[in-house]
């Protein structure tokens, strides 16, 4: 059994080459041999938000606090807010974050595949956000 006390892991700013705007991200649980999963808690202040990417197992996201948008790529931008569960299947081009004047908090689960859980692209512009 591994427990993982509350405040034992350090919070990090989301770096700017994944990230437009103020984010923060806390750890909650990396995967362990043979599992895959692992996942994060993530806040975004105001129009912050991801930039484009994939996974190559999915990715679920719990929102638990705020108001967010999400955005499948050739799609139209969603809203989600407090229990909203959302799924993108493997390779789906997509990107998460804050409404334009409200901060968002989800979990972020996802699993490693040949060591990789991520594959950032572009960031998504102003227009494509819809500021």
């Amino acid at each position: 059994m591994e427990i993982k006390r509350n405040g034992s892991q350090a919070s990090v700013s989301g770096p700017s080459d994944w990230f437009t705007g103020k984010t923060r991200i806390d750890p909650l649980f990396d995967h362990h041999e043979p599992a895959r999963a692992a996942g994060a808690c993530v806040t975004f202040e105001p129009g912050a938000r991801t930039a484009w990417h994939t996974h190559p197992l999915g990715q679920t996201l719990i929102v638990t606090s705020g108001v967010g948008r999400v955005q499948v790529w050739g799609e139209e931008i969603q809203e989600i807010r407090p229990g909203d569960v959302v799924w993108f299947p493997p390779g789906e081009k997509h990107w998460h974050g804050a409404a334009p004047s409200t901060a968002m908090t989800h979990i972020a689960i996802q699993e490693a595949l040949d060591g990789k859980v991520v594959e950032w692209m572009e960031h998504v512009t102003d227009a494509q956000y819809g500021n």
